[in-house]
């Protein structure tokens, strides 16, 4: 089956009312039988499990290549933060260094503080020299913000028999790329971004195929209570059966913006995937079927942030916020935005004060690019 008739047709109809979209369920407390149980009790608790929850952990999975299980979360934090709970006193996590600046906050200040060895690999050298060594990998790819595209494969060979090996994929979507068909062990998405695609929800999400990683996945979420509510599952599912037309439309703009920036005599170079001179492009071709992404990292010729940050604020299409994956195109500035709580001696030396990050919306891209243009005529 095509993808996209699998992201529109995955988990309906309903199986408990026949509904062709997914049905809403607000509820906390199911009634309990002493006795044998009806083949309809399904549930026992929402912080343990919920109907609408159910329904999109079993998409998740479906559309996620290989994946055999998925679980929900409040939040793409609270998704990477149940997977950094696998970790011990004592364990190795190797983390690539370019990275999203909340998982940088997350693993230095609360696990590094809990006994977590952290180590931060700057190349992909580096990472695989380390990578037998290690309990848990993560990587990004593409990276956020410099989109750079790290070889899931090559990684996966490289690493121990015990090593998890971890890919946030919420940049590339399962659309794009299927990180476990490649040797991951778990793939994590911030469904706030793409899946979710509207700007109007947090979600986040864990899908593997262990089941052993999945028990213990289910258990620190039942234990923290770090859930999704039922309106936001739904709004999820709603997303994703348009998931591939907005991936396909954002891609498509993003490759014109791309090629169209690189000619401003503003704009020092462009960074994006699609392009043939991106130093991984191959890895397009190999794992992210065909396609760019709908990110773009633009380097300006300035490195003075007031005037950077006073550029952007002459953008009248393109809205300045720290999100990405909705309908509309966003901008952000990563050294004081995204990435502001990495100190500047610590954070990837190409997060430099002249970098700002597009994401691509679904309109006309003419628009976006006369948009960019004229704004990028003031510096």
């Amino acid at each position: 089956m095509h993808p996209a008739t699998r992201l529109v047709h995955q988990g309906i109809p309903d199986r408990w009312t026949g509904a062709v979209t997914p049905p809403v369920y607000f509820v906390s407390t199911y009634a309990q039988w002493l006795g044998d149980q009806p083949p309809e009790q399904l549930h026992e608790y929402a912080r343990s499990d919920h109907p609408t929850r159910a329904i999109l952990e079993e998409v998740l999975a479906a559309i996620e290549e290989g994946g055999q299980w998925a679980v929900a979360f409040a939040s793409g934090m609270a998704a990477i933060d149940a997977v950094f709970s696998l970790l011990e006193r004592g364990d190795r996590c190797l983390i690539y260094l370019d990275v999203y600046g909340g998982t940088w906050r997350l693993a230095q200040f609360a696990y590094q503080r809990y006994g977590v060895e952290i180590q931060w690999c700057r190349t992909t050298e580096q990472l695989l020299d380390l990578a037998r060594s290690a309990r848990l990998i993560w990587i990004e790819t593409p990276t956020n913000p410099l989109l750079t595209l790290l070889d899931i494969e090559t990684i996966a060979r490289a690493k121990g028999k015990d090593t998890i090996l971890v890919v946030d994929n919420t940049f590339a979507t399962p659309y794009l790329q299927s990180p476990l068909r490649w040797g991951a062990d778990l793939v994590v998405h911030s469904a706030t971004k793409y899946l979710g695609g509207h700007s109007d929800l947090l979600l986040g999400a864990v899908i593997g195929k262990s089941p052993q990683l999945e028990e213990a996945i289910r258990f620190w979420q039942k234990t923290r209570g770090a859930i999704p509510g039922p309106m936001e599952c739904f709004l999820t599912l709603r997303g994703i059966r348009t998931l591939h037309l907005r991936i396909e439309k954002q891609c498509a703009n993003a490759l014109a913006v791309a090629q169209a920036l690189r000619s401003h005599p503003a704009v020092e170079r462009v960074r994006y995937p699609g392009l043939p001179d991106h130093p991984q492009h191959h890895l397009v071709h190999k794992q992210m079927n065909g396609y760019g992404g709908g990110m773009i990292a633009v380097y300006l010729r300035t490195q003075d942030t007031d005037r950077i940050l006073s550029m952007l604020r002459q953008l009248r299409i393109w809205i300045l916020g720290e999100s990405l994956g909705g309908t509309e195109s966003l901008v952000s500035h990563p050294a004081t935005m995204t990435h502001a709580s990495i100190p500047e001696m610590v954070r990837h030396p190409d997060i430099t004060p002249n970098l700002i990050r597009l994401s691509c919306g679904i309109e006309a891209a003419e628009d976006l690019i006369a948009d960019l243009h004229q704004a990028l005529d003031t510096l």
